[in-house]
């Protein structure tokens, strides 16, 4: 009986062991600071758990537009990876806060214009069509900060529209506040990328931009200068480059860089 209770003894001291060993590497495993652009939102909210999953690595992620990143970045915020637009990313690798060597492109997505769930879609095929709808829209909201808002003020201008569409404009803050302000009728149409109207609760994707005025938001991650965790945080941009991911971009209209 004793030689039979010493040998039950020797697998349940040995699973013991491994689970307070386990214990130990999840409690040692660094946690990582994100700091993202509303741009790769989509994507880093469907694939966080599968990388902690995979590293032990816990995440905590907060979204903005890049724009303020950036100043909260170079107020002192610390960060591990910040994932924010090209020259966001460029400017804080010039002022020695995201090493160089690990800027990486991780997608892009095209622009786009969100309407109310159900409403009307518009004819956005060719330039003359898109600036039909611009006139006929009663209002217009877009992140004026934010990459797409950037696009379309730019765009507006080059049209020759400003004085026209100037008073429909309701600028926001962030993307979140321009699916609002189309979700609940505030706006007529939204302008955003791609990724930052589909599976949004009560807004439609009406369509891209036509190619002859279409351009992109593409999102660049890079690596705190200063992380204390910084294999880690390559090993999160390695995981968002990797096939893995490839089929969340296409489902949240991105696809990678050329």
């Amino acid at each position: 009986m004793f030689d039979m209770v010493r040998a039950l003894r020797v697998p349940i001291a040995a699973a013991v062991l491994l689970l307070i060993g386990a214990v130990i590497d999840a409690a040692q495993a660094p946690s990582l600071t994100v700091l993202c652009s509303n741009g790769l939102r989509a994507v880093l909210t469907a694939t966080a758990s599968q990388f902690e999953q995979g590293s032990g690595n816990q995440i905590a992620i907060s979204y903005s537009v890049s724009s303020e990143l950036k100043q909260r970045i170079e107020k002192g915020e610390r960060f591990d990876v910040a994932i924010v637009t090209p020259q966001v990313v460029d400017a804080l690798i010039a002022g020695g806060t995201i090493a160089a060597a690990t800027r990486t492109a991780i997608a892009r997505s095209g622009y786009a214009i969100a309407v109310r769930r159900g409403a009307a879609k518009p004819d956005l095929r060719t330039v003359e069509s898109l600036k039909s709808a611009l006139r006929s829209a009663t209002s217009i909201a877009f992140a004026k900060e934010g990459a797409g808002g950037l696009y379309f003020t730019a765009l507006v201008n080059r049209l020759g529209l400003v004085d026209e569409l100037a008073p429909k404009f309701k600028p926001t803050v962030t993307g979140t506040e321009v699916s609002q302000a189309v979700a609940n009728g505030t706006a007529e149409f939204g302008v955003q990328p791609v990724s930052e109207i589909l599976f949004v609760p009560g807004v439609d994707l009406a369509g891209t931009f036509p190619p002859a005025v279409q351009d992109y938001t593409i999102m660049v991650a890079g690596v705190s200068a200063k992380s204390e965790h910084a294999d880690a945080a390559r090993a999160l941009i390695t995981f968002l480059m990797s096939s893995t991911v490839d089929r969340v971009l296409a489902a949240r209209g991105m696809e990678r860089v050329p």
